[in-house]
């Protein structure tokens, strides 16, 4: 073997070895900051997982537990990337209680999984409204126009409902808050309807005279949701239209009546937690309760 070959193979092995430090480095970090500050929080205290989906409630829950620590209750919050896992981990009881989705996702899970799930407490509610390039009014809509709407059944669903409400198409009252594109019974202006990626749709705006989608994409592409729309439909959590799509808690069915859980409602639902989210999500998201 020649020197050269050699002294190579010493410096791929070094480097080996360096990079294995650094990862288990990282490891450690990621293990011990996930884990050791909870566990020194909830010390003495009854612990409830909390299941949500990304970061962005982070602040939400961080609230939450100062309402709680006089009660000697502490969520332990943990982070998913999907919500069917989510469901998921609920369901099996390795999650106590999640927070991310509205009532109609939940009864679609139910029903489509089997799952003996229920909502003990709403949270929020994040607006669907109607946003353009090319117009200010939806009344300036034109024969043969193209809408982009979400492409998921359940946001392309509540986007028709928008579109009816905005009273541009009816759409069969037998496919209540969930029609298709199918159940459409009457589109005078015959608007063409295209389902899209909902987090493409702001900034495929020039190609369509309006697109419908979730008020977190509108805010990503720094937009106001409520400021920067043609057309909202009033966050009232009184009116049956908004029921479907309002956040919601979730536990078991069998752990619905939990009294500690009962008691995480009742943090959440707390003057402090309202006036974070008005202030904090700045539109993006609404409360959906009263404390």
């Amino acid at each position: 073997m020649s020197q050269k070959s050699s002294h190579n193979k010493k410096k791929v092995a070094s480097l080996s070895a360096i990079l294995v430090a650094i990862l288990v480095v990282v490891l450690g970090f990621i293990i011990v900051s996930g884990h050791s500050k909870s566990g020194e929080i909830a010390k003495g205290k009854k612990v409830v997982t909390v299941g949500i989906i990304g970061s962005n409630d982070v602040p939400i829950w961080k609230q939450v537990n100062k309402e709680l620590a006089s009660k000697h209750i502490y969520a332990d919050v943990k982070v998913f990337s999907d919500g069917e896992a989510l469901n998921q981990a609920t369901n099996s009881g390795q999650i106590d209680i999640n927070s991310f989705q509205h009532y109609a996702f939940l009864h679609q899970e139910v029903r489509q999984k089997n799952y003996k799930l229920t909502a003990i407490g709403n949270t929020y509610i994040q607006p669907l409204n109607i946003y353009s390039k090319k117009i200010k009014n939806v009344k300036d809509l034109k024969e043969g126009d193209k809408i982009a709407i979400p492409n998921n059944p359940t946001n392309a669903g509540r986007a028709l409902k928008v579109l009816e409400k905005a009273g541009l198409i009816k759409t069969n009252p037998a496919k209540g808050y969930s029609p298709t594109v199918s159940d459409i019974t009457s589109n005078p202006k015959k608007l063409q309807i295209i389902e899209v990626d909902p987090a493409a749709i702001i900034k495929l705006l020039p190609n369509f005279a309006a697109g419908i989608t979730n008020s977190n994409f509108v805010q990503a592409n720094h937009l106001n949701p409520s400021k920067d729309s043609i057309y909202a439909i009033a966050p009232n959590i009184n009116d049956s239209y908004n029921k479907p799509w309002i956040n919601i808690l979730v536990t078991k069915t069998s752990e619905e009546n939990n009294k500690t859980y009962k008691e995480v409602v009742n943090a959440y639902h707390s003057k402090a937690v309202y006036d974070l989210i008005e202030k904090e999500y700045k539109g993006v998201s609404l409360p959906a309760f009263k404390y």
